[in-house]
């Protein structure tokens, strides 16, 4: 996190480049993606996973930490500004606009797909919206940020399927197909949505430098690949290096028994 930051942020070459990234597509999201889809890589899947059903412990307490998520955001994306200005207050718009449109975009598939939408699937994409439009929120306009939003809940909700169903990676939060996919396309995209003069969708302008959508995508490629390549493969030594010092599972019964008894002799009803 903190190599990427500073070339994001902190005057490194990303910056200098042009890279658009206003509260954290590359820095927060594809990092925080990246690491989660290599750990669960190394680690393998959960016992039972693919052969029986593993719900939410808590759909309520989901749904309830998904509200604080949501407002939160606000301070994520609107606190970037380092002002309360206006450029804070259109990144307070554009987040919650949208990150409703991704849970209009992630529920509307489900609908289709399975004849009812679900809560989980809601909240799901509203954290789809959110991420996606996190590196754009300084970029663009209300318009770009119900489009993005929306692209965010599909794209994700696809990537979230075939990362499953296809790879069958046991990424039990999809945080690499809501949060990594929605960073590396809100990234993308605010590359696209930046421009100015594309009538409704049109954003604050590119980098300096910069004067064309293919060359500020361009840029933005080249951080998310950049940052992609360098999480993947700090995490794998990480992991592995871990591993062998300490090890990363615990055996069969204690998985089977729960962490939450096992560790700290607690139950989920306890709490």
């Amino acid at each position: 996190y903190a190599p990427v930051c500073h070339w994001v942020w902190g005057g490194g070459w990303l910056q200098g480049m042009g890279l658009q990234d206003f509260a954290g597509g590359t820095v927060v999201h594809i990092t925080a993606g990246v690491a989660a889809i290599v750990a669960a890589v190394v680690m393998g899947p959960r016992k039972g996973y693919g052969n029986q059903p593993l719900p939410p412990h808590n759909l309520t307490m989901t749904v309830t930490g998904a509200g604080m998520l949501w407002v939160g955001w606000f301070g994520f994306n609107g606190g970037s500004a380092l002002a309360a200005d206006g450029s804070a207050a259109q990144a307070i718009l554009v987040t919650h606009l949208s990150a409703s449109a991704g849970a209009l975009a992630w529920m509307t598939m489900e609908w289709v797909k399975h004849g009812k939408p679900s809560v989980l699937g809601i909240v799901t994409g509203m954290v789809a919206g959110l991420g996606s439009i996190t590196p754009a929120s300084g970029s663009v306009g209300p318009a770009a940020g119900v489009l993005i939003g929306l692209t965010g809940g599909v794209v994700c909700y696809y990537a979230t399927l075939f990362i499953k169903l296809r790879l069958k990676i046991d990424d039990s939060l999809d945080v690499f197909p809501v949060h990594g996919v929605g960073g590396i396309l809100g990234t993308l995209l605010a590359g696209v949505f930046c421009a100015p003069g594309i009538g409704i969708l049109s954003g604050n302008g590119f980098s300096e430098g910069i004067n064309s959508v293919g060359g500020q995508v361009t840029v933005q490629a080249i951080g998310v690949i950049s940052t992609l390549v360098f999480t993947a493969v700090v995490s794998y030594v990480l992991l592995k290096v871990v591993d062998a010092l300490l090890g990363l599972r615990v055996d069969v019964d204690d998985e089977t028994q729960g962490l939450d008894l096992v560790l700290h002799d607690e139950r989920g009803y306890d709490l």
